[in-house]
């Protein structure tokens, strides 16, 4: 059965056991509060052994009694909100659905799912409708016990109030706020019913993104770029998963980045420490790259054909292209898919994570990151200027084809790098990497021409094999020679720029 997606806005308040929850008819839009629905529910929580999906906010459960009954998963989205997927019950007890894992599988990987804790809540639960019948939000008194399954066994008990918002409510949290404050609740102090029945069993949980680093260090700096580059991994992965659109590509981006941060900050780590951690993350591109490069290409040469007069389209043109470029990215997906999959995949993540954990060893990690970046970028930038020299030396077509996309990576890495570098470094590190995004684009229209060109040969060949006109195959590819010379004018153009510009404040 499909999962069901819900946004949850809600917020609860710690409350003491003789407090009295007070009538909120007459706040803001609320008309009526009606009578109390009492439910007894119970829910067990799945994690994996070591608590990975509660130390980044995540909770899944199964959980019986009330209305919405069945398994949930809840992801954190901003203050106050959360996504919540559902599924029901279904004939399993204690095996968590397979369909609902997508989301958290970068988070799971392939590590067991057990109980963690259990909790049972008497509910009482008031629906807020406005003036005409319509509900605005629910208010639950929550009479709680918690009980965890792993570690230490142990058991709490408490109370608390919950208010959630209906989709679309004009109801404000903050309105309802005001009264539940003056009845003496508090803002709740977990973020959970899981993490309370916890407890100190909770071990502490990642930053959540780039802020929670000290970026005062190299080490903090490379450390906030690597937190951040994860959460965007963690989210193109489900994306990816569900078949979002753009995902495969953001999630290569997501890929390179890591490596290109691996490759920049590595004088920090001892010689050959992140080696292994940059190939397999090249592995992860190369798996990611034939969907994508398929999907980029079809794309590309039907926007050249659409263009086109169609008293020059001759032959079943775009019926070659489509068995050809959509058989590819179709089959390069189920690809992407095993990959993510894979263990390879999973100790990949494994590895990242533990760079998080353990901040780069060598003494110039600890030194001011505004000291140490400069020194990092102007390192990229004279990769990047020999990449050009060898690409203007090149004599052959291909050579210099081939010279153009190294360049091009080069120039990639140190946009990557200035980008990581502004926070720290400011504006300079942000023009920088502007004026090296603009270098990376020209050469990468560059390498599409190339890939285009090499396949409507392909193509072409394929055409006239089989008794068709390729004449149309023939013209194409002529259009993208003139607009790889045209790519070629925006890279001289742009280098110009940079290389006069250099890292002038820097």
């Amino acid at each position: 059965m499909a999962v069901t997606v819900y946004d949850e806005v809600e917020r609860k308040y710690d409350v003491a056991e003789s407090a009295l929850l007070p009538s909120l008819a007459g706040v803001g839009a609320v008309a009526t509060v009606a009578q109390a629905v009492t439910d007894d529910l119970e829910a067990v929580y799945y994690d994996t052994e070591d608590l990975a999906l509660a130390r980044h906010g995540v909770t899944l459960r199964r959980r019986t009694g009330g209305h919405d009954d069945g398994w949930h998963v809840k992801l954190p989205e901003k203050a106050d909100t959360k996504k919540e997927l559902r599924l029901p019950l279904g004939d399993a007890s204690d095996t968590v659905p397979a369909d609902l894992l997508g989301p958290v599988r970068s988070i799971v990987r392939d590590h067991p799912l057990v109980p963690v804790a259990r909790v049972l809540n008497h509910r009482l639960t008031y629906r807020l409708l406005d003036a005409e019948s319509r509900v605005l939000g629910e208010v639950c008194d929550d009479t709680v016990t918690g009980e965890r399954l792993v570690g230490q066994p142990q058991s709490r008990h408490w109370r608390e109030w919950e208010v959630e918002l209906a989709e679309d409510s004009p109801l404000a949290l903050d309105t309802v706020e005001a009264p539940l404050l003056a009845a003496g609740a508090t803002p709740a102090h977990v973020r959970s019913k899981l993490v309370r029945a916890l407890g100190d069993g909770l071990p502490s949980a990642p930053a959540a993104g780039a802020e929670g680093a000290d970026r005062r260090t190299a080490a903090g700096a490379f450390e906030a770029y690597l937190q951040q580059q994860l959460a965007e991994l963690r989210t193109h992965d489900a994306g990816v998963r569900s078949d979002r659109p753009g995902s495969v590509h953001r999630l290569r981006i997501v890929a390179r980045r890591l490596r290109s941060a691996l490759t920049t900050y590595r004088p920090l780590f001892a010689s050959g420490a992140t080696d292994a951690v940059r190939e397999e993350l090249r592995w992860l591109g190369q798996a990611l790259s034939e969907a994508r490069d398929a999907q980029v290409l079809m794309e590309r040469l039907e926007e050249l054909l659409e263009s086109e007069p169609p008293e020059l389209v001759l032959g079943p043109v775009r019926q070659r292209l489509e068995s050809t470029l959509g058989r590819s990215g179709r089959e390069g997906r189920g690809r992407v898919l095993a990959a993510l999959e894979s263990e390879r995949y999973f100790r990949l993540l494994d590895a990242l994570d533990a760079l998080v954990a353990e901040p780069p060893p060598l003494a110039l990690a600890r030194e001011p990151a505004a000291s140490v970046l400069p020194g990092l970028l102007h390192r990229d930038f004279r990769h990047l200027r020999r990449a050009v020299k060898a690409a203007a030396g090149a004599e052959e077509p291909q050579e210099r084809d081939r010279a153009l996309h190294e360049a091009r990576k080069k120039a990639k890495r140190l946009r990557y790098a200035a980008e990581s570098a502004t926070a720290v470094l400011g504006g300079p590190a942000r023009r920088l990497g502007k004026r090296a995004k603009r270098l990376q684009q020209a050469l990468g229209r560059h390498q599409d021409t190339v890939l285009s060109r090499r396949t409507l040969r392909d193509l072409g060949v394929q055409a006239h094999l089989s008794g068709e006109n390729g004449f149309s195959f023939g013209r194409l590819h002529g259009l993208e020679d003139w607009h790889a010379a045209r790519a070629q004018d925006s890279f001289e153009k742009a280098w110009k720029r940079l290389k006069r510009k250099g890292l002038k404040g820097l």
